[in-house]
């Protein structure tokens, strides 16, 4: 029997984040609601708590069961949020399962549109009933399970006919022609979906004191920065007020220049095409800011309020604010010396609504210009700031979010989606662990330990998995040959970069060795590194050429077809004038990482799953190219079999999956310690 499934489920909130999960202490399942596809009068909508019915016997638990145990394939909606209460509530189910958000993702082809169940239903003109009485409840302050039970039975009819409709507009999609590589894709999307689901149930254990030391040591860097900051700002600007958390002001800093009209700035630029042009428009529509020097406001001697007089000569009983010192006290007086760091934007790219955009990647560029010109007061300031951001990032994406979401037992479940990036990679949520940096420096990382007394926490990862994608799709015999004889491309990446005129060790070297592959150009980059993204593409000529296959291929079927099967669409590719096709950034990453992590990832991700199964070790997360597994003490030697069986069996997990054969070697490093930061190679 193939069934439609849905769930309520009772919600709160922590710091005004929404709380959806079985985890949280005192939520609840409300209702199961289900629908048999080819017979839609066998509907059954379960109710199990509610303030006005309960089920006290547990009969309707009972039934509930028995129609799963006749299921042959179970239809959803997000998935991943029915299973997990599904199960976590003690109902079994491990047959086939069918996510609608998950195939009309697929069949989005990387183009990003909303995939709510009512977003997909608007779009494709299915008759869904919209929830906004349900919508107002909550904006009410009512819990799922104490909204009216008849409307809230109406509702869960109405999600589980829409989704039936859903289902079978999509299967009818997937049967077309140009749909058919995308099967195995499908299957393996949705057989991932699973294991994801077990991942977060599992969760990954939180050292509190840990977290709260990471804190402190991150808040302390900060003040730190923040001090040594504000002394240089007051040296490159004098004594104008400068908030470097504006991105306005910290333009200002940096590139020396007040725009003139804010609203008509990044206007201005649309339509220049020649850098003389584009220095030209910067010179007429901003102005050199200038040091200034404080002086006491003599209208209100400093205080910022002023007494006016009445006619009769007496004093009014409340002050107002002073004009000509808006209030501050002082008066601001511009020197002939030029203020901030006196940096040129190198093209139009770099203009914001602020002025100048001062993200990591421009930072990073002006940091080589700094090193290449000797500029070392400007490379700390620089350095300085970048860090502040980073420290700043860390501390509310993760120190803030770990702490938010990891439950009173200490056990922190990450919320792993399949439908999120444009290439098929995971992203994660509550927090998102995805974002992590990489390498194995970063402190937080250390917050996560073993659920056991004694356990061990081992990461698996793949040694240079995009660039041996990328070798492997484009057959380059240049790339293919350095992987085969271990030829350690950073340390050749920092002596192109050096030789070139910019001292480079092969550590800073890392984050440019493999950007050519993603669309990245060196433009805007210092010309000792723009100069190697020229080399790369001297030097890896078949990488060069397939990035060109790709252009034609999206310009000819407005869509590039990956070895996997998957597909993206681009519908709105252009030729150029020079030969190049629009969106070429995306057209040259999306095939390489897409199959990398969002294919390649997920069947040996499926791969330990099923090699642990008989084990109590188990997966916790997985970040980019890495699985994260809580490793119990007795059962080291078996996990660490597991890697070496998986390392010998990779090409055929993969020729098994897609029915690619590779000729390309992959390789899984794992190393294992007491935290997730603290391990050793293994």
């Amino acid at each position: 029997m193939r069934l439609i499934l849905d769930v309520e489920n009772t919600i709160t909130k922590r710091e005004k984040k929404n709380i959806l999960d079985p985890f949280e202490p005192g939520l609840e399942l409300v209702q199961v609601g289900v629908q048999n596809v080819d017979n839609i009068d066998e509907t059954h909508l379960f109710t199990l708590n509610h303030k006005e019915t309960q089920d006290v016997g547990g009969t309707k638990a009972k039934n509930i069961q028995t129609v799963l145990d006749n299921t042959t394939l179970l239809i959803m909606h997000n998935a991943q949020h029915d299973l997990m209460w599904l199960w976590e509530s003690g109902f079994k189910y491990d047959g086939d399962i069918y996510d609608t958000m998950l195939a009309e993702y697929l069949l989005q082809r990387g183009q990003k549109e909303p995939i709510s169940l009512e977003a997909c239903a608007e779009r494709r003109q299915l008759n869904y009933q919209k929830q906004d009485t349900l919508k107002e409840y909550y904006k009410k302050g009512y819990n799922t399970n104490e909204i009216p039970l008849q409307e809230l039975l109406f509702y869960l009819r109405s999600d589980l006919d829409i989704t039936r409709e859903l289902f079978l507009a999509l299967e009818q999609d997937y049967s077309q022609p140009d749909s058919e590589s995308l099967h195995k894709v499908r299957d393996i999307t949705f057989r991932t979906c699973k294991a994801l689901t077990r991942m977060y149930m599992s969760g990954i254990r939180v050292d509190r004191d840990a977290l709260q030391e990471v804190r402190l040591e991150f808040e302390k860097e900060k003040t730190e920065i923040e001090d040594r900051l504000q002394r240089k700002t007051r040296d490159l600007m004098g004594d104008t007020p400068i908030n470097l958390n504006s991105p306005e002001q910290a333009s200002q800093v940096i590139f020396s220049r007040r725009v003139n009209n804010k609203k008509e700035w990044a206007d201005l630029f649309d339509y220049t095409e020649t850098q003389q042009e584009f220095r030209e428009a910067i010179e007429a529509n901003s102005s050199i800011i200038r040091k200034t020097k404080a002086s006491t406001c003599p209208e209100c001697n400093g205080r910022g309020l002023v007494h006016k007089l009445r006619k009769d000569g007496t004093l009014y009983k409340l002050p107002t604010k002073c004009k000509p010192c808006d209030s501050r006290g002082y008066l601001l007086t511009k020197t002939k010396e030029v203020a901030g760091l006196c940096f040129s934007a190198p093209s139009k790219k770099w203009i914001s609504a602020n002025g100048f955009s001062t993200s990591k990647g421009n930072l990073e560029s002006l940091m080589a210009t700094a090193t290449s010109n000797g500029m070392e007061s400007a490379l700390d300031f620089l350095t300085d700031l970048k860090r502040l951001s980073a420290i700043s990032s860390y501390l509310s994406s993760f120190v803030d979010g770990i702490d938010i979401y990891t439950k009173p037992n200490g056990f922190l479940h990450v919320n792993l989606t399949q439908s999120i990036t444009s290439t098929g990679r995971f992203s994660g949520r509550n927090p998102n662990m995805q974002n992590m940096p990489r390498g194995g420096t970063f402190p937080v990382k250390r917050v996560f330990i073993s659920r056991w007394e004694g356990g061990q926490i081992m990461e698996c990862d793949f040694a240079q998995l995009e660039f041996r994608v990328a070798a492997f799709l484009s057959q380059d015999s240049t790339a293919m040959q350095e992987i085969d004889t271990g030829f350690d491309v950073h340390s050749y990446t920092a002596k192109v970069i050096s030789d070139a005129g910019q001292p480079t060790a092969r550590q800073a070297a890392k984050e440019h060795t493999f950007a050519p592959l993603f669309g990245a150009t060196g433009y805007g980059r210092s010309k000792a590194v723009a100069a190697y993204y020229k080399h790369f593409n001297e030097k890896y000529t078949g990488v060069t050429k397939w990035h060109k296959k790709l252009g034609d291929e999206a310009m000819r079927f407005l869509k590039i077809t990956n070895v996997s099967g998957r597909q993206y669409a681009f519908p709105d590719v252009t030729r150029r004038s020079n030969g190049n096709v629009s969106h070429f950034t995306m057209i040259k990453n999306y095939p390489v990482q897409g199959f990398a992590t969002g294919d390649i990832v997920p069947v040996v991700l499926l791969e330990f799953e099923q090699l642990l199964k008989p084990l109590q070790s188990c997966l916790v997360n997985t970040v980019h190219d890495s699985m994260v597994i809580d490793v119990h003490p007795d059962e080291v030697t078996e996990v660490l079999g597991v890697v070496e069986t998986i390392n010998t069996n990779l090409n055929c997990v993969i020729k098994d999956a897609y029915d690619v054969e590779m000729n390309v070697p992959l390789l899984l490093e794992a190393k294992i310690g007491k935290n997730w930061l603290d391990t050793v190679d293994v």
